[in-house]
């Protein structure tokens, strides 16, 4: 008991501790204030929505998750699949897809499956990552330029074209301000300075737009609070409503068509796949970053743990007008530098989101869409990562070239979805192949230093794992076996792992050898493959059968059984 005690104080975070971290929430919600507009703008919402999810998404996640210094909040991963369900499904349905994606992490870290990060490749993430960058830069073009670009249903490619078409209705005033943002984002980080670069950019591309506003008539362009309106207390008012995020059923909320949603079991049914999706990506990205904040702040998070703090988020937030949440590496990175290290930090960054948003939201508003526009272009180019991306072409084998490739081109083309279903197929494949060529099936010298065979006893070598790929090529190999052979010794000492297809496989060896009234003896499997074996109903059987622990051993028996057949 004194021992737990002493624990409990040594873990007692010091007053110094607590400072540092305050700090850190700050640095990080002047970061993620901004960004959280900015994301939920490009997944087809008003911005406040993208403050709600910091806000309380962030909270709760902090608090019930696996991670101390993760920082959790809208992210641009989601951006490609939360646009298609809005246009779909509207606001109501993202929200109510959301709620679903919670309870699915939930149940997926109830089910232990943390490790889920482990098992997806590198080339799979750095395929489906860079080609979400290249959709968000994409689609940033319009507010960027200041086209004005007809609407188009389709793919990427239509979408694309209809902003190639536009091009002749470029505003040289968005542009301006577009590109004055985006110059100042780049310029800035050689400075070094603690104040973010996109806080600085942002206030200067929102004061250039409005000095020029004042100084020429004809000088006007798109803002946060002329393409955004909120209805309050029966007042309809511009920009970003200066209130709490409220408690509303996410189904009372609009759809596609503007009406309350409504639920329904075959709305629910729709909204699976794409629950699925979010669940998916969301914990691959909180996993993701929770190994990077490991290794930058020292400490070790709980994956399981992790999962449910995210599903617990992405249950509630979407129930105070959150969108999906997970983890956002930047944003963490930033919080582990400014001398976070327990969740306080990210509670604090959340508050300083609810204050901003009482205090500053007319301010917000005069931010124009140009600089959002360059904000998320930067975003992009940082999630593409475009080093990694051309060095894994440069130096990683042919196979994982080519799952790179297919995931970058469908999840651009079509869907991320499709992309890391059929990135990870091929990844599997190509895995099962190599796992295939390690396992090794030859037939030993007869003339060996430790021993000396008749040409009526051979003994096959089987080296590596033996499953439904492998399993196979051991059946081809050992069914050949030369007419004057009587006793055949598979000697399965390097043996790692035996599946069901392998058993069958084994089972086949045996009738085939039976058949050819040729004696068996299986040599060196270890105790755990043995019980698999005799549970499939392969057992020693007297003069047919046997089995020996050394190789050695199993000759002896192979001449045992040479000399009783005679």
């Amino acid at each position: 008991m004194l021992s737990a005690l002493r624990k409990s104080i040594q873990n007692k975070p010091s007053i110094h501790d607590i400072q540092a971290n305050i700090l850190a929430g700050l640095t990080v919600g002047v970061i993620a204030l901004p960004l959280s507009m900015a994301l939920a703008i490009a997944s087809g919402v008003p911005p406040q929505h993208g403050l709600y999810t910091a806000i309380v998404a962030g909270i709760i996640i902090a608090i019930t998750g696996g991670s101390k210094v993760n920082i959790s909040g809208p992210t641009a991963a989601f951006v490609v699949v939360l646009l298609p369900i809005v246009q779909q499904f509207g606001i109501g349905g993202l929200l109510l897809s959301g709620c679903m994606a919670g309870f699915i992490l939930v149940f997926m870290g109830v089910g232990k499956l943390g490790r889920l990060i482990e098992i997806v490749p590198y080339p799979v993430i750095i395929g489906f990552t860079a080609g979400i960058g290249v959709v968000i830069a994409t689609f940033q073009i319009t507010d960027f330029l200041g086209l004005t670009v007809a609407p188009s249903e389709g793919h990427y490619i239509d979408k694309l074209l209809a902003i190639v078409y536009a091009l002749p209705t470029l505003d040289w005033r968005e542009t301006l301000i577009g590109a004055l943002t985006l110059a100042i984002l780049l310029i800035w980080p050689k400075f070094r300075s603690k104040v973010p670069g996109h806080l600085v950019a942002l206030v200067i591309g929102s004061a250039a737009a409005y000095l020029l506003s004042q100084l020429l008539p004809d000088f006007s362009v798109a803002t946060i609070g002329s393409r955004f309106s909120y209805e309050l207390d029966g007042a309809t008012g511009q920009g970003i409503p200066p209130i709490l995020p409220a408690f509303q059923w996410p189904w009372n909320l609009p759809g596609a068509d503007g009406q309350p949603l409504g639920l329904s079991f075959e709305l629910v049914r729709e909204l699976l796949p794409a629950a699925i999706t979010i669940a998916i990506l969301g914990s691959l990205e909180s996993l993701l970053c929770a190994v990077v904040s490991d290794g930058m702040s020292g400490k070790k998070h709980n994956p399981n743990d992790e999962l449910i703090g995210q599903g617990l988020g992405n249950i509630v937030a979407p129930l105070f007008g959150g969108i999906p949440a997970t983890a956002a590496i930047a944003r963490t990175a930033a919080n582990v530098k400014s001398g976070g290290n327990m969740p306080l930090s990210a509670v604090i960054h959340a508050l300083f989101i609810l204050i901003s948003i009482l205090v500053l939201a007319p301010v917000l508003s005069y931010i124009p869409m140009a600089s959002m526009a360059a904000l998320l272009l930067v975003v992009a180019w940082n999630m593409s990562e475009a080093k990694h991306f051309i060095r894994s072409i440069k130096v990683a084998p042919k196979g994982d070239v080519t799952v790179l490739l297919l995931c970058f081109t469908l999840t651009v083309l079509f869907d991320m979805t499709i992309a890391v279903a059929l990135g990870m197929g091929l990844a599997a494949i190509l895995f099962i192949q190599r796992s295939i060529s390690l396992t090794e099936v030859a037939a030993r010298e007869q003339n060996h230093e430790a021993y000396a065979l008749p040409d009526a006893i051979i003994i096959y070598d089987i080296n590596g794992p033996l499953f439904f790929g492998s399993a196979q090529k051991a059946l081809k190999t050992v069914s050949s076996v030369r007419p004057e052979v009587q006793v055949v010794i598979l000697d399965m000492t390097e043996v790692t792992m035996l599946d069901m297809s392998a058993m069958v496989a084994m089972e086949s060896i045996g009738e085939d050898l039976q058949k050819r009234n040729t004696k068996l003896v299986i040599n060196g499997l270890q105790p755990r493959m043995l019980l698999k074996l005799r549970r499939a109903g392969i057992r020693k059987q007297v003069g047919k059968v046997a089995f020996s622990r050394t190789l050695v051993d199993g000759v002896k028996t192979a001449n045992k059984m040479l000399v009783s057949r005679h």
